[in-house]
């Protein structure tokens, strides 16, 4: 009994602690996405589709810094379809959760610490881009603006006023004679940060229950085990390190980071782990995207590149 006790203290004290400090980065994307919902015209949304093609570089910069708040962030964003897919790959893939700070506890020296996010902002680039130019030969690379779906999906109050403008911009600057148009939000910034705050509580509470499930999960099975299953098959590594990277956890990046300061790992499976540890931002995209198959494809997607390049490394014997 009081080992269970432990490990339920323990479990809830991670949980908290893994699902709070997202919390800011929740809301003030949402705001964001608020905001530009209530200015949006058709001009507007071609200035966003516009600086979208430079979105993988952003997204990779962006998304090397040591947390998954900014993949949270993006998840949210490609739900509404203010950033293209491309993006949303490059955030993931530079995404490394906590992989530096472990580094930087043990002693990394610097030069392998910059190589390795390095590579890993250069790979979500190229692999962004690579992603958008197949999505516009396919010509599937045409998605409206999203934003009032979110709020239809969470019920969280948006009054959407002009839901012909939004789709037709052109007939929109016609009927406003070229002034720019709002959209009507409750009252005014009142109803924006009542739909903020309830964007923000729900997908919150959502993290936090699956975060006690996974948090669970490890604290029964333990990392211990996750350690046994990468290094005991070092033939299949690369394909084993990507498959526990996926797990929405900081975890993940922890147990990976840390198998590689001990040399369990190599450089090859080390890659592959840490370019699809995304962390929560699998559970926002599962959360926020719809439909369900596209969010499979996506993460199914994010697992072959993170194995491809896993397998490149170790071909080309890199080594950080």
């Amino acid at each position: 009994m009081e080992e269970i006790m432990h490990i339920a203290e323990h479990v809830a004290e991670h949980s908290v602690a893994d699902t709070l400090y997202l919390i800011p980065f929740l809301w003030v994307t949402y705001l964001a996405m608020e905001w530009l919902e209530h200015k949006t015209g058709g001009r507007t949304q071609d200035a966003i589709r516009h600086a979208g093609a430079a979105g993988p570089i952003v997204g990779a910069f962006l998304g090397v810094v040591p947390q998954c708040g900014f993949s949270a962030a993006a998840a949210t964003l490609y739900a509404g379809r203010v950033i293209t897919l491309g993006t949303l790959f490059a955030v993931f893939l530079s995404t490394s959760d906590e992989m530096l700070p472990i580094f930087l506890a043990e002693a990394v020296p610097a030069n392998t610490i910059l190589s390795i996010m390095g590579a890993k902002v250069v790979i979500g680039m190229v692999m962004g881009f690579i992603v958008d130019a197949v999505l516009r030969l396919a010509r599937r690379d045409k998605d409206h603006l999203r934003i009032h779906e979110l709020c239809e999906q969470d019920q969280c109050g948006c009054n959407h006023d002009c839901r012909t403008c939004e789709a037709a911009p052109e007939r929109a600057y016609e009927h406003h004679d070229d002034v720019e148009h709002t959209h009507s939000h409750g009252h005014g910034w009142k109803g924006i940060l009542l739909s903020v705050t309830k964007h923000t509580v729900q997908v919150t509470l959502f993290i936090f229950v699956i975060t006690i499930v996974l948090n669970i999960v490890l604290e029964t099975v333990g990392e211990e085990a996750l350690a046994r299953l990468l290094g005991d098959n070092p033939a299949f590594s690369v394909f084993a390190t990507a498959l526990v990277g996926l797990i929405p956890n900081c975890a993940a990046s922890v147990v990976i980071a840390q198998l590689y300061v001990e040399g369990v790992l190599g450089a090859g499976a080390m890659l592959a782990g840490l370019l699809v540890s995304a962390g929560v931002g699998l559970l926002v995209l599962v959360r926020a995207n719809r439909p369900w198959r596209q969010n499979a494809a996506i993460i199914a997607l994010l697992y072959v590149i993170g194995v491809f390049w896993g397998l490149v490394c170790n071909a080309l014997g890199v080594v950080f």
